[in-house]
C-alpha cells in the first residue's frame, strides 16, 4: 500500500517543534500551507547555503524539493574537488521563507549563533527540465543519491548528494563535486568567500548586528567608478571627432571660408 504523501505543514512539525519562535527571528514556516503547490511543472528549483556559526561552524545545504528545503550540514563545507567527499549530515526540513534569512540566533535556542548567507541560486537535475526533472530529484532523494547541476554564484557545475549506510539517528551523506569544467582541486572556495551573498557583511559584522553599509558603500563607490568612465568615454569621443575634421578647417569661423583664411596668413 503506498505510503500517503505528506503536505510541507507535516513536513515542518520537526522544524517548529524545535524553536520557539516568540525568542527567534527565524521564519516560522506558517506560510508552508501555501507552498503545496504542485512543482512538477518548474524547470528548475532553489538552493541556499548558509555559513552558520552554532556549537561548531558549519555550513548548511537547503535544497528546494516537494515545497520545503531539505537540508544537510556540512561541517567542512563544499570542495571544487572531486576526489575530496565532504560529510553532509541530514537534518530537519526548513520552510522555503528560510532562504533569506541572515542574522543571530539567540543562545539557549536550537541552533543558536550567526547565520550567513553564503550562496544562493537554482538547480536541476543534469539533462532534464520540467516534470521529468523534478521526478528525477525526487525519485534520487528516495534512493540516496542526488546528481545535480548548482547555478550559484559560488557553487556551480555538478554536484553529487550520496547517502550512506544509515549508523543512527539522522542519515548521512557525502557532498561531491561532480568531475566537470567547473571542477578545480587547488581552489578553495570556503577560505576565498568570507562574505555574505546577500548584505556584503563578515561573520562578525553580523554577530554585532551592524547594518549594510558595507554594500551601500561598495555601491556608490560602483557609482562613482561609473561616472568616471561615462566621462573618460566622452572625452575620448571628442577628441576622436575633432580628429577626423581636416586640419585645414578645424577651428574655421562660423561662414569664413578656407580660402579666405588661407590668403589673410
Amino acid at each position: 500500500m503506498p505510503v500517503a504523501k505528506k503536505s510541507p505543514r507535516e513536513k515542518l512539525a520537526e522544524y517548529r517543534r524545535k524553536r520557539d519562535f516568540s525568542r527567534t527571528a527565524e521564519p516560522s514556516g506558517s506560510e508552508a500551507a501555501a507552498a503545496s503547490h504542485d512543482a512538477s511543472a518548474e524547470s528548475t528549483l532553489r538552493f541556499v547555503i548558509q555559513k552558520h556559526a552554532a556549537s561548531h561552524l558549519h555550513f548548511d545545504f537547503r535544497l528546494e524539493l516537494d515545497g520545503v528545503m531539505k537540508s544537510w550540514a556540512v561541517p567542512k563545507g563544499p570542495s571544487y574537488d572531486p576526489g575530496t567527499k565532504r560529510l553532509a549530515m541530514e537534518v530537519e526540513d526548513h520552510p522555503i521563507s528560510y532562504n533569506t534569512f541572515e542574522g543571530t540566533i539567540p543562545a539557549g535556542e536550537y541552533g543558536g549563533g550567526t547565520v550567513m548567507l553564503w550562496d544562493r541560486g537554482t538547480c536541476g537535475a543534469p539533462g532534464l527540465f520540467g516534470a521529468a526533472g523534478v521526478r528525477a530529484l525526487r525519485e534520487g532523494y528516495a534512493r540516496g543519491r542526488l546528481d545535480l547541476v548548482m547555478h550559484g554564484e559560488r557553487l556551480r557545475g555538478g554536484w553529487s548528494l550520496v547517502r550512506m549506510r544509515e549508523a543512527s539517528g539522522k542519515p548521512q551523506w557525502l557532498l561531491i563535486k561532480r568531475d566537470d569544467d567547473t571542477a578545480d582541486p587547488s581552489r578553495d572556495v570556503i577560505a576565498e568567500v568570507m562574505t555574505s551573498i546577500d548584505s556584503g557583511r563578515t561573520m562578525d559584522e553580523i554577530t554585532a548586528g551592524k547594518g549594510k553599509s558595507k554594500v551601500w558603500h561598495s555601491n556608490r563607490e560602483a557609482a562613482s567608478s561609473m561616472k568616471k568612465a561615462t566621462a573618460k568615454k566622452s572625452a575620448r569621443r571628442a577628441k576622436v571627432s575633432a580628429a577626423s575634421v581636416p586640419a585645414t578647417t578645424r577651428g574655421r569661423p562660423k561662414g569664413v571660408r578656407a580660402s579666405t583664411r588661407l590668403a589673410a596668413i
